[in-house]
């Protein structure tokens, strides 16, 4: 029987399933028939082996050619199946080796050459945990493919190379000419916003300073109102560099989505990822879509790091309102009709806006123009439930004469980020039982229960739960914020200066 079968994976977000690439000979006039819910993408795949095996040395069989994606029910789509069904159609007519449990992930050129594809590392990942440890990738992802713990990887530049390495006649494999373009093992990364941006450069504004810290150190949300020129982006932009290097899983999990978003990933991503997207970026740009299968967005991208929204109230509505999911759980589930696709988004909102539509309403706000409807029009472009989700909401005011022509640097974000580091130790520690790692992520009924403070700590924070200036969820966000405001003093629990300074940042906007 001419049969022959290799291995590929399917990615359906972030979640990989092992594709099994059977190819059938039949003893008809000649075709090539592509089975098991292929895109567009992956249809052209037919005439790209062709040309591709044809300049190799070796065509495909003339006869027709029959190759089903198992399983069929699972939509199959992108270029990153051409080098699996190119070899079970070889396999089938004998022209190599049977190719074992080995995955094949690479995009075929006409000329023969592999080609990188976006999404490798979380497709090797899926394979090396269905048990397919051995992994063929063009050269440009052979980097990216051995990150993976467990994986076998091998990196060819051609299609020629794959034939001579699974038994192909190398009297009949012809190479690719040695004088054209060859794929790029390494791709350099862009550095990190914020790598080289450092807390020093910020004049004065020791307030939002700490802000900025005790957000790092808890992991908490937070918003800055305050006149153009204050520094709010400035801030924003540093927070990266204060925030502790990735471990191990999570610089893995932020690698793979920044693999499937098309950047190449030569090493494990161990530095926080920094997004600020303009504000008209629409919904799929943001929380992710596209046709077919959704994409990661900007607050998957930002996974562990930061998302930054300059000017938030300029954003669409149903832009900011879709952030609220993901705020709570961390996660993104975005259906389309031609699947379910579920991302990562653990990310810390920063949200930079002005007091008033012309933004000089601040201090005595003598020269602002706008009505009182007007600044309250503007400021209601963020929803109540959006807020109470920001643990930390703060006015900054604008920048003192003297803080900006003294001279004196300010904290350098190498001091601040070790007291955010050993910060995160500690509620490393303390937490780890509850499987959480920062106070951000704790669990109300563990702060009501095991966490629990004495009355008297609390009693500011009571008497404004009653007077209803803050809701049962601020109620609980203001105790996390008080428990990072505590970690970072080296407190071993909060005091009730600890609660205050916490309930300060939450009800300071709402002073103003």
């Amino acid at each position: 029987m001419a049969l022959g079968r290799t291995y590929s994976v399917a990615l359906v977000g972030l979640n990989g399933y092992i594709v099994e690439v059977e190819a059938d000979i039949g003893q008809t006039l000649p075709a090539f028939v592509l089975l098991g819910l292929p895109d567009a993408s992956l249809n052209e795949a037919k005439d790209r082996i062709r040309a591709a095996a044809r300049n190799a040395g070796v065509p495909l069989s003339r006869r027709k050619i029959t190759v089903n994606l198992v399983p069929a029910s699972l939509p199959k789509r992108g270029s990153g199946f051409d080098l699996a069904i190119v070899m079970a159609a070889l396999a089938a007519a004998g022209d190599v080796r049977g190719c074992g449990r080995t995955v094949f992930l690479a995009e075929l050129g006409l000329d023969g050459r592999l080609r990188p594809i976006r999404g490798v590392l979380p497709a090797v990942m899926a394979a090396v945990s269905a048990g397919y440890s051995d992994v063929v990738v063009a050269i440009g992802n052979r980097a990216e493919a051995a990150l993976v713990p467990g994986a076998e990887v091998w990196g060819y530049r051609s299609l020629a190379e794959v034939l001579l390495a699974y038994g192909a006649d190398p009297a009949a494999v012809q190479s690719s000419s040695g004088d054209e373009p060859e794929a790029q093992e390494e791709d350099p990364t862009q550095p990190d916003v914020g790598e080289h941006r450092d807390l020093a450069d910020v004049a004065g504004q020791a307030e939002a300073r700490f802000a900025l810290e005790v957000a790092a150190a808890g992991a908490h949300h937070l918003m800055m109102v305050g006149p153009p020129g204050a520094g709010k982006t400035m801030l924003a932009e540093r927070m990266p560099g204060i925030l502790p290097d990735l471990d191990d899983q999570h610089a893995m999990e932020v690698t793979a989505i920044h693999s499937l978003s098309g950047t190449p990933c030569d090493t494990l991503r161990r530095r926080p990822p920094f997004e600020s997207p303009h504000h008209t970026a629409t919904a799929a740009a943001i929380i992710g879509g596209g046709s077919g299968i959704p994409r990661p967005g900007a607050a998957s991208r930002a996974h562990r790091g930061v998302l930054f929204l300059d000017e938030a109230p300029e954003y669409e509505r149903r832009v900011l309102e879709a952030l609220r999911e993901p705020l709570e759980s961390g996660s993104l589930v975005l259906h389309r009709s031609a699947g379910t696709a579920a991302y990562p988004a653990r990310f810390q909102l920063v949200l930079a806006l002005n007091p008033c539509p012309c933004g000089l309403a601040s201090g005595k706000g003598t020269e602002c123009q706008c009505t009182a409807q007007q600044r309250r029009r503007y400021f209601n472009r963020l929803s109540g439930p959006l807020l109470d989700r920001v643990d930390l909401q703060l006015s900054v005011n604008r920048v003192a004469l003297g803080d900006y022509v003294s001279g004196t640097a300010g904290e350098s974000s190498s001091s601040v980020a070790a007291r955010v580091h050993a910060a995160r130790n500690a509620q490393a520690q303390r937490l780890s039982r509850w499987g959480c790692s920062t106070n951000a992520e704790i669990r109300g009924r563990v702060l009501r229960d095991e966490l629990r403070l004495p009355p008297g700590v609390t009693s500011a924070l009571d008497r404004a739960l009653e007077r209803g200036l803050v809701s049962a969820r601020g109620w609980d966000r203001v105790l996390k914020v008080a428990w990072t405001v505590s970690d970072l003093a080296g407190h071993i629990r909060p005091d009730p200066d600890d609660v205050s300074v916490a309930l300060g940042f939450r009800l300071q906007e709402r002073a103003a």
